[in-house]
């Protein structure tokens, strides 16, 4: 299963591309998509979406997970970044992908082990999971960790769907 990873933001939207197969997982590509700061929102929101189509139409990821919304101590900056996660969303959505949302804090500890890993920690751990991952920037890793944290729920989720549907 091919997994898209997002990690959104109005400047930078970080994407990470990843093959799961049962346990194992395998770096495909990674990126970001930045919007231009001397357009208008709606101009950059569209960059953001363009871009993020652009990704799914060359990777042809099977799923889509993006981070949710960490409320800032900037109310502005909170809706902004809302608007920049509801273009990416949009993207993956019209694509035909079904997006799942994670806080950070469980990809955190998906990844690393505990919900309050630094940047740094994330990009570590990130690189020792996907052998041969580039992850350029610290968005282009997180994205990653976004999709190895879905790759981990999701297969959890399967396996408990498979064992109900067994037991009926």
């Amino acid at each position: 299963m091919r997994l898209l990873g997002l990690d959104p933001g109005l400047r930078t939207t970080g994407w990470g591309v990843i093959d799961a197969v049962d346990n194992r997982l395998r770096w495909v590509a990674d990126g970001i998509v930045r919007s231009d700061e001397t357009l208008t929102l709606g101009e950059r929101l569209t960059q953001l979406h363009r871009g993020v189509l652009a990704v799914i139409g060359e990777y042809q990821p099977e799923e889509a997970a993006a981070e949710e919304t960490f409320v800032n101590v900037n109310p502005a900056s909170t809706l902004k970044l809302g608007q920049a996660r509801g273009a990416v969303l949009v993207a993956a959505g019209m694509a035909g992908l079904r997006v799942a949302e994670y806080s950070p804090a469980r990809v955190k500890q998906s990844v690393v082990g505990t919900g309050r890993a630094a940047k740094d920690q994330i990009g570590m751990m990130v690189r020792i999971l996907l052998p041969g991952c580039t992850a350029k920037t610290a968005d282009a890793a997180d994205a990653l960790a976004v999709a190895i944290c879905h790759a981990h729920h999701r297969g959890t989720a399967n396996r408990l769907q498979a064992a109900l549907e067994a037991a009926r």
